[in-house]
């Protein structure tokens, strides 16, 4: 890739080309994303209205009440100190590449390697896991709209796929509006989460008690034989449990990935960053009370495995109940829109460090600064991902979709702890944006490996019992595929790194023949090896 002398006096560039060159990149992407635009991608992706409603049954089933209730605030403030610290770092280092490109620029080419493919599975699974969630609450309004919809797991599957396409098709044609959506995006779930929590304040005839709500404890897993008192409920059930906050509050890395199109980066990223994590927990934390308060017929809930849709359609009326079902869906389907952007824009960064096979065809964009390719490509890879969605687990629950909610989990958050330890390893060498954590880096940055270890090793243990192997009941259609795919990935990822990338993969390619100021090129190596040495 040939790189672009920088440009003369009668060129002039803004503050945010300039950053950008200084980091080894020419501005191809539109840069015109406003700071709450770029709130606005990570709100949406967070997207309480598809996290909350989709993967509720996870946490019922596992722990019950006190999973949401206690659960969830918990592990969002864990969440937001590693918001914290990645905002640390796309204040330094505003560029599409993100994740990966941080652990390369502070660490060595084999660091962004790894972490870029991780980074790249986890969003490639979260905008499958979401459209795929969007498709089930189609198909679930569809059947309640129309009694000859029979609402099998077939159609919604077609319905994943059309939806799909879909978010592809407005990436790509609308990239004129894409931001302004956004920022549509960001007032339908706010006032759309507001409107579910009145209608299931204000329409039930009865209400679950304060005592029901932040004691009661469930064990539907099957593990443990449903005892809530055990080692076995509050070390294996209840965690697994907190996949409803940890899935529901991922994907906020996208704003360093819009980051080349966002005006003034250095500090809307950053603040956009943690914000869309904090904004979303306290709305996230008002609206599942408001679930845990409408689920007055238990028996109902349980035996739809825990799905949300039971609360509404025992609590509400006909009228309420479709009311409520369809403003989840147009959030999901906003929410999906967003996945795509943030994964494409990944995919088209990593190809454009020539990581990715066809890189050329992959870090391509068109006249209108869109990487049309990689959004193709990316889509039609979150299809094969999700292809065992097909097939439903014997006891109903939908192993394979929180399967797929695992990918996204694992590979989000291990692509997150790479880049934060690193700069935990640099230290005072680290040389931060004007959005900076201070000495508290330390504290903060530890919290965040550690959290990020423990949820990774939950996350690919078995779900239910059938998908134990050598349990009598034992079923591959029960199977937590995560460790597979997520191990399988990785295994292909290292052994290509071994056996070629590493001859050739020197971490970020500049474009721009414009060197970084001295202080940042001496802030950015760890053991005095150069990671962003052109390549």
């Amino acid at each position: 890739m040939a790189t672009t002398p920088a440009p003369t006096a009668e060129q002039p560039m803004d503050d945010d080309a300039r950053r950008l060159a200084e980091l080894g990149y020419k501005q191809e992407l539109r840069r015109k994303w406003s700071g709450f635009s770029n709130f606005a991608i990570s709100f949406s992706i967070i997207s309480i209205l598809a996290g909350c409603f989709t993967t509720f049954g996870q946490a019922w089933n596992n722990g019950g009440p006190v999973a949401v209730s206690w659960g969830w605030p918990l592990i969002s403030l864990f969440i937001l100190i590693i918001g914290f610290c990645l905002a640390e770092l796309v204040s330094a280092y505003p560029t599409a590449g993100g994740i990966y490109w941080w652990a390369a620029r502070m660490g060595r080419p084999v660091h962004g390697w790894f972490t870029g493919w991780l980074n790249l599975i986890g969003l490639v699974a979260v905008t499958a896991s979401v459209d795929y969630g969007c498709a089930t609450f189609l198909n679930l309004t569809l059947s309640a709209l129309f009694d000859g919809w029979a609402g099998t797991l077939r159609q919604a599957f077609i319905l994943f796929v059309i939806i799909l396409v879909l978010h592809g098709l407005i990436n790509i044609l609308g990239h004129r509006i894409i931001d302004v959506l956004q920022n549509v995006s960001v007032w339908w779930h706010v006032a759309g989460a507001a409107a579910v929590v009145a209608i299931l304040v204000l329409v039930p005839n009865d209400h679950q008690s304060f005592q029901f709500v932040f004691t009661e404890r469930f064990n539907n897993s099957g593990f443990g034989d449903g005892d809530t008192s055990g080692l076995t409920f509050w070390f294996y059930v209840l965690p697994l449990g907190f996949l409803l906050t940890q899935y529901t509050i991922t994907g906020f890395d996208a704003c360093a990935h819009v980051s080349e199109e966002t005006r003034g980066a250095s500090q809307a990223a950053a603040r956009g960053l943690w914000q869309s994590i904090f904004y979303s927990a306290v709305g996230g934390w008002i609206l599942l009370l408001a679930f845990l308060f409408a689920a007055t017929d238990v028996e109902a809930v349980n035996a739809a495995g825990g799905f949300s849709g039971a609360i509404f359609e025992s609590a509400l009326t006909p009228f309420f109940f479709k009311t409520v079902i369809i403003i989840s869906t147009i959030g999901q389907f906003f929410c999906g829109m967003s996945c795509v952007t943030s994964m494409s824009r990944m995919a088209y960064a990593f190809s454009r460090d020539r990581a990715v096979p066809g890189w050329r065809l992959w870090s391509r964009v068109d006249r209108n600064g869109t990487p049309v390719n990689a959004i193709i490509g990316a889509t039609l890879a979150g299809l094969v991902l999700t292809l065992p969605a097909l097939y439903q687990s014997p006891d109903g629950i939908p192993v394979a979709f929180y399967a797929v909610v695992s990918v996204a989990v694992i590979g989000l958050y291990l692509s997150f702890i790479i880049p934060i330890y690193l700069r935990l390893r640099m230290g005072d060498r680290f040389v931060p944006g004007p959005w900076t954590l201070g000495s508290r880096y330390k504290l903060l940055g530890w919290i965040a490996v550690v959290e990020i270890a423990v949820i990774s090793i939950y996350f690919v243990l078995p779900i239910v019992p059938a998908g134990v192997p050598g349990n009598p009941d034992f079923t591959w259609s029960a199977v937590n595929y995560a460790p597979i795919a997520v191990g399988g990935v990785l295994l292909l990822v290292a052994l290509w790194w071994y056996a070629s990338a590493r001859r050739w993969f020197t971490g970020p390619v500049r474009t721009v023949d414009l060197p970084a100021p001295r202080a940042a090129a001496a802030g950015d190596r760890a053991d005095g090896d150069r990671a962003d040495e052109p390549a």
